[in-house]
């Protein structure tokens, strides 16, 4: 089943995006951090430092949220290719079964009508 591979695919792109994305996060919080370190007086400083707290968990909340989503739509395909999967399955044993229990019959039957 080379198909419900994609689901790993889909997996290791969400890890690489989370990373790169918790990478923005961090680099634009130090960003924060370093003006806040410039400050001039203790009230902007103070603001700042929020800033730079609520601008690492709005982001972290974000990745985690678009973690969530890949692995929801990785795990529903695996899902589907694995229904997919079965119901051919089913529907091939049950041909099988039929032809088995018709003897053939049904097959010189359908043979007849088309010639």
């Amino acid at each position: 089943m080379a198909e419900a591979d994609l689901d790993v695919v889909i997996r290791h792109t969400a890890k690489a995006q989370n990373k790169s994305l918790m990478a923005a996060i961090k680099k634009r919080r130090d960003q924060i951090m370093a003006r806040a370190a410039k400050a001039k007086d203790r009230e902007s400083r103070d603001q700042l430092r929020l800033m730079a707290r609520s601008t690492m968990e709005l982001g972290a909340a974000a990745a985690k949220r678009l973690q969530n989503s890949a692995e929801i739509a990785a795990d529903a395909y695996a899902r589907a290719i694995r229904h997919a999967a079965e119901e051919a399955a089913a529907k091939k044993a049950a041909a099988k079964s039929a032809k088995k229990k018709d003897g053939g019959k049904a097959a010189a039957k359908k043979a007849g009508k088309d010639g």
